[in-house]
């Protein structure tokens, strides 16, 4: 068996170590409660020794590990006292994608991780291995995958249809898939733009030449530096708002000094003891400001760091990425675990004209947003949606909304959000200083553009072999089913709902972000609508099922 880097010795012997450090440290503060003679002068002597232990264990684990590639599965074992041997097997393979953070970068080092079909965790992870390794290894667990789907899907085909061929490869007598002749000129590209469907293959380092290479990669789309800046400063990430909090409890004594200087000059208080009303007004008004302000660039760091050098190609039947500035990611998204495609935009990004494009799939990655995956972080909306269609085959929608009765709904539903301000307001100034409660009345004035934005960005559309559907107004999101993925269909009332003859349709399928995000619903439709469009996704599901399985339907990853 393979061992890992060298390094990774090092690493494990760091941080069992530390790990067994504290433990004789916790064991002897507890004797020293109950037994006399123990005393607290042994902790450089226990901890030294419970140090040592950690290392040697930590070396013992290096060599306990070992992986290697065999004809039919990828076998880990691991283990030093408690041995566990793993054998995957390649059709089961789902991801096979490699980490790099700025550590092993510096070093030339990767983390290779596994994952397989259905599995909420990662199968198997290799800390760490050479950067060359890496691609070695992703690389041939990818031919080797792709050749077990392409004799089943051969096997299959010669049941009922002896054609069975895929574009990119094909498998010889052993099973192992050769690369055709075939590749893109260079005059091709792809629908996003420069750079698509260019011949590009993945290096194969130290690869020995009597080892396949596999299918060829092909360039779908790269994320250009206009496009990345504009993605960076139209879009907000929610750990932004936790990194900040994080660093205000760190330091709220320093925070609080700063921002107390930076309000002094428009009014704000010298200290939190001496203000008076209006300057406590003031440093609040130019906290918040500032807190903002803050926010925003952390989160506009963040997304240019984790999407520089955005890419996405084809190898196989597998979309392939590349992204990251400090830390380094590559990984596939296998076409035949996408569950459903969503474009999404923002206001500011609708101002501008772009979207951005994800793929939902069954089961997450090791870099997946709960088994979200970008495709496309930002484009042209035009672009966007050329590539959606590509992807799917849908053809273009024609969005029906639901009735004007949903809008009062939401007229009453934001009045009553108004009143609650509205209310609070009140209550605060019946134990604080504020006096003019009155003014959080401005809230009722965002009611009606508040219940209009919501119903002009609902919609949906009954395909014939998709469903459509269209919500949300900040982030709004344009989802994309085929009728074989979807797994239940349900509709639902509320009490308000049925007092309004309303109902709302959930489209629920196998992708795991529903775990984390809500389910596609076509919200508020008149209950004779939905209960259409109930029956109407049930019968096209069974017929889209059937022609599956004559081969007739799927996602196609030939965008050229």
């Amino acid at each position: 068996m393979n061992r890992l880097h060298s390094l990774s010795a090092v690493v494990y012997a760091i941080q069992y170590g530390f790990f067994w450090l504290w433990i004789p440290i916790f064991l002897l503060f507890g004797l020293a409660t109950i037994l006399e003679f123990v005393s607290l002068t042994w902790i450089p002597v226990v901890g030294a020794l419970g140090f040592a232990v950690g290392v040697a264990y930590g070396i013992a684990y290096y060599y306990r590990f070992g992986y290697q590639i065999t004809d039919d599965t990828f076998d880990v074992a691991s283990g030093v006292i408690a041995r566990r041997s793993r054998e995957i097997p390649y059709g089961r393979v789902q991801n096979v994608d490699i980490k790099q953070g700025v550590f092993h970068r510096l070093f030339g080092l990767a983390i290779v991780s596994i994952e397989t079909a259905g599995g909420g965790d990662t199968e198997a992870s290799l800390n760490f291995v050479s950067e060359a390794e890496a691609t070695r290894l992703q690389n041939e667990i990818r031919t080797r995958t792709a050749a077990v789907k392409q004799r089943r899907k051969q096997a299959g085909d010669h049941t009922g249809d002896e054609t069975a061929a895929t574009d990119d490869a094909t498998p010889d007598s052993s099973g192992v898939v050769e690369p055709t002749e075939t590749t893109a000129t260079d005059s091709e590209t792809g629908p996003l733009g420069p750079g698509a469907g260019a011949g590009d293959t993945v290096p194969d380092r130290d690869r020995p030449f009597d080892e396949p290479t596999g299918p060829k990669r092909r360039s779908l789309f790269d994320l250009e530096a206009r496009e990345l800046l504009l993605y960076s400063f139209t879009s907000f990430r929610p750990a932004a708002v936790a990194a900040v909090l994080f660093v205000f409890f760190l330091a709220s004594d320093t925070i609080i000094e700063i921002l107390l200087a930076m309000s002094q000059p428009v009014g704000g208080p010298e200290d939190l003891g001496t203000g008076t009303t209006s300057s406590y007004g003031i440093f609040t008004i130019v906290s918040f400001v500032n807190g903002l302000v803050i926010t925003y660039l952390l989160s506009v760091a963040y997304t240019f760091a984790t999407y520089y050098d955005f890419q996405l190609g084809r190898i196989g039947d597998d979309f392939v990425y590349e992204r990251g500035l400090l830390q380094r990611y590559s990984g596939s998204v296998p076409v035949e675990k996408v569950q459903s495609v969503t474009a999404t935009d923002n206001p500011a990004q609708r101002l501008i004209g772009y979207a951005g494009l994800w793929v939902e799939t069954a089961g997450y990655g090791p870099d997946s947003n709960g088994g979200s995956q970008s495709a496309v972080p930002l484009a042209q909306h035009d672009r966007v949606y050329g590539f959606a269609e590509n992807l799917t085959g849908v053809e273009t929608p024609s969005f029906e909304r639901p009735p004007p009765l949903a809008r009062r709904r939401y007229l009453a539903r934001y009045s009553l959000i108004a009143g609650s301000i509205v209310a609070v307001a009140f209550g605060l100034s019946m134990i604080s200083p504020l006096e003019r409660w009155y003014l959080a009345v401005i809230a009722f004035a965002a009611v009606p553009p508040a219940a209009h934005l919501r119903y002009v960005n609902l919609g949906y559309y009954v395909g014939e072999d998709h469903l459509v559907v269209r919500r949300g107004f900040w982030r709004r999101r344009t989802t994309i089913i085929p009728y074989y993925r979807i797994q239940t269909v349900s509709t639902r009332r509320s009490i308000f709902q049925r007092r309004l003859g309303l109902a709302s349709v959930v489209v629920d399928t196998a992708s795991s972000r529903t775990f984390v995000w809500a389910a596609p619903t076509i919200y508020d439709v008149s209950l004779e609508d939905g209960r259409d469009v109930n029956e109407t996704s049930r019968k096209r599901l069974q017929s889209a099922l059937r022609k599956r399985a004559a081969g007739e339907a799927g996602l196609s990853v030939d965008f050229t």
